[in-house]
């Protein structure tokens, strides 16, 4: 029988500002150690610390624009675009432009704050 997901769990997020993440599948929601799927809302200015997660990452830009370094480099992306982040690669996310943004995020294995390994 299919599982009815009626709400999201609201999430702690890292980073310099408040940023909303509501889990709907993951360890915290669903206890879902496979996927996480999560619903993210990032001010204007938020950036959080670099990591090299466990986890492949991918995350689908709703609104506005997200900010990826990485090690050689800065990608933009924009509503309408997606990036993979692979597991073992370092990142650091960000929102810089007056809009933040608005994203869904889908990690494989599911997101835990132990396999993460954010810059201290």
């Amino acid at each position: 029988m299919p599982q009815l997901i009626a709400a999201p769990k609201i999430i702690p997020a890292a980073g310099n500002k408040p940023k909303v993440i509501r889990e709907y599948v993951g360890r915290a929601n669903t206890s879902t150690s496979a996927i996480s799927v999560a619903h993210m809302t990032s001010p204007e200015g938020w950036q959080e610390p670099g990591q090299r997660p466990e986890f492949d990452e991918y995350t689908i830009v709703l609104k506005g624009m997200m900010q990826v370094d990485y090690e050689g480099g800065v990608l933009q992306v924009t509503a309408g675009q997606a990036v993979l982040a692979t597991a073992g690669e370092w990142v650091r996310y960000s929102t810089p432009n007056a809009d933040g943004a608005d994203y869904i995020a889908i990690c494989l294995p599911a997101f835990s704050p132990e396999s993460v390994h954010r810059d201290a």
